[in-house]
């Protein structure tokens, strides 16, 4: 049965635009834990690679995420899972 978290990542991957950003939220924090800066605009969430180790996810218009956020946290869960 799908967890909760299974069906935000279904959803996000379908479709980058319209995502809420409390879901965009839970997704993160579940694949890279609690963010490391929160209580501002931003949540940022350092990532387990080299490089630049983190992703950053802000807040739009009516308590949706930016779309191009959206699509780098999928890039980012993708990278991810390869790296397990």
């Amino acid at each position: 049965m799908p967890t909760r978290i299974d069906k935000i990542e279904k959803a996000v991957r379908n479709s980058a635009t319209n995502v809420a950003y409390n879901d965009l939220l839970a997704l993160c924090q579940h694949y890279f834990g609690e963010p490391r800066q929160q209580g501002t605009s931003h949540a940022v969430f350092k990532t387990p690679w080299q490089g630049d180790p983190r992703v950053n996810i802000q807040k739009a218009k009516g308590g949706k995420a930016k779309p191009y956020q959206v699509r780098q946290i999928i890039k980012a869960i993708d990278r991810t899972k390869e790296s397990q």
